[in-house]
């Protein structure tokens, strides 16, 4: 059993966020939704909190109100195997949202995603210094990442 749940605080939009995201990620599901009642504090019957799977990973949204908002400081990363994933991954997470830069984006409730391909993390944990630096400042140049640009990136010999 997993110990940690990640707990999401929305404004009125926790159910609505919930199926967004098990809509974007295959294998996964709504769990639950719990409703106030007669001791609040939200409105009787409306969503008090729903929880959800995304690929196994348990997650609980919650209808908070508008005391708290997401930033930046907590994300959460999508680990891509292919081009494929990351465009995927990118166009579904980023619509209606922000695209940020360096591979993050915030979703249309103010969620912030890393969509990083594998690869990324091989090429800047390269052994060679002066190749994850290219690397490095090829992804920081980017928006979406890009792996074919950041294998041509690895191999280019420094000038």
């Amino acid at each position: 059993m997993k110990r940690i749940t990640p707990f999401l605080w929305f404004d009125g939009r926790a159910e609505e966020a919930a199926k967004f995201y098990v809509s974007v990620f295959k294998r996964s599901k709504i769990q639950s939704v719990t409703r106030y009642n007669r001791s609040g504090p939200g409105p009787v019957g409306s969503v008090m909190t729903v929880n959800f799977k995304l690929l196994g990973q348990k997650f609980t949204a919650l209808n908070g109100g508008p005391v708290f908002k997401f930033n930046p400081a907590v994300s959460f990363v999508v680990h891509c195997e292919t081009q494929k994933e990351v465009d995927y991954y990118w166009k579904k997470l980023s619509a209606g949202g922000k695209e940020v830069q360096c591979g993050w984006l915030q979703d249309k409730f103010g969620l912030s995603w890393q969509i990083v391909p594998h690869s990324l993390l091989e090429l800047i944990g390269d052994k060679n210094p002066e190749k994850a630096a290219r690397v490095t400042k090829a992804m920081l140049g980017m928006i979406k990442l890009d792996i074919k640009a950041l294998r041509r990136a690895a191999k280019k010999s420094p000038r």
